[in-house]
């Protein structure tokens, strides 16, 4: 079996670079807020990257926590996460 990184947490309360490193995102909590629904896009290489994951939010105030299966889902470059309607804590490592 192979050996697992520690890991770590980051929160993002609007649209801009998450992690600016290589990396693997593991889990994802999200708030949204009750200004209607929303979404998460996290991307890999920037705001113009390639999307890698995409959620969508309640129109209500509610927590969400995904939890990815396996290694997690992996950016080859860094995290840019565009936000609506929401903030978000990632679990990477």
């Amino acid at each position: 079996m192979a050996v697992q990184t520690d890991v770590k947490n980051v929160a993002l309360a609007a649209t801009g670079t998450l992690l600016a490193f290589p990396n693997r995102v593991k889990g994802i909590v999200i708030t949204s807020s009750a200004a209607g629904a929303g979404s998460v896009i996290l991307k890999d290489g920037g705001s113009g990257g390639t999307t890698l994951l995409e959620i969508t939010t309640p129109a209500v105030v509610a927590f969400q926590n995904i939890i990815i299966p396996g290694e997690g889902v992996r950016f080859a470059t860094n995290v840019h996460a565009t936000l609506a309607n929401c903030t978000i804590s990632v679990f990477y490592g």
